[in-house]
């Protein structure tokens, strides 16, 4: 099981919101993290977005997979910031990291990727006149929406392989098995858009 992303169905208030609604209080949020450059403020943007998940009821199962990936991660990230910028610094970008990626990860867990492709190509319809295709633009979002869950997917089954083989220190023998699977992925995915005629205009 990959530890971000793909929709886990839900009746709480906020799988009720609407997907734009949504959408746009992620961006909303994200416009927030970067102006935000205080330690305070962007720890009540991360406490915001921990209450979130209580509020969608998601299954401490996920929240745990999604720990496992993260806390790594911004470990690691704090330690280097702290060696080069100070303590400071490294919380302010540890609690930015940890905020957008949660909070994107709790959008993905909460929406459906449909819902989410309407969503765009209802908005974007009134600039169809200006060029715009609503269509490409919700393609394009459903893409991205299911990219970062399958490749998610893939490092976590590569790691898994990786761990299985005793090679848990060679950097080699995830990057090389990574890759080729997301290659493969993106091969299959061209090959898959070409025989539906996309891109044929």
């Amino acid at each position: 099981m990959n530890p971000l992303g793909l929709y886990e169905p839900g009746t709480s208030p906020l799988h009720r919101v609407p997907a734009g609604v949504k959408f746009l209080a992620l961006l909303a949020l994200a416009v927030l993290i970067f102006v935000f450059a205080a330690p305070a403020p962007l720890g009540v943007l991360a406490g915001a977005v921990l209450l979130g998940y209580l509020v969608a009821r998601v299954s401490p199962g996920r929240c745990w997979r999604l720990a496992r990936f993260l806390v790594p991660l911004l470990a690691v990230i704090f330690a280097l910031q702290w060696w080069l910028l100070g303590l400071d610094q490294a919380i302010v970008v540890a609690l930015r990291l940890f905020a957008a990626l949660a909070a994107a990860n709790l959008f993905t867990l909460t929406t459906r990727v449909d819902d989410m492709v309407g969503a765009v190509e209802r908005g974007l319809r009134p600039l169809r006149r200006f060029g715009v295709r609503p269509e490409r633009a919700g393609l394009l979002v459903g893409l991205t929406m299911q990219a970062i869950a399958v490749l998610s997917t893939i490092a976590a089954e590569t790691r898994e392989a990786q761990r299985a083989r005793d090679a848990d220190r060679s950097v080699s023998a995830f990057a090389i098995p990574f890759l080729v699977r997301t290659l493969r992925h993106a091969d299959e995915l061209g090959e898959a858009l070409a025989a539906r005629g996309v891109g044929d205009d």
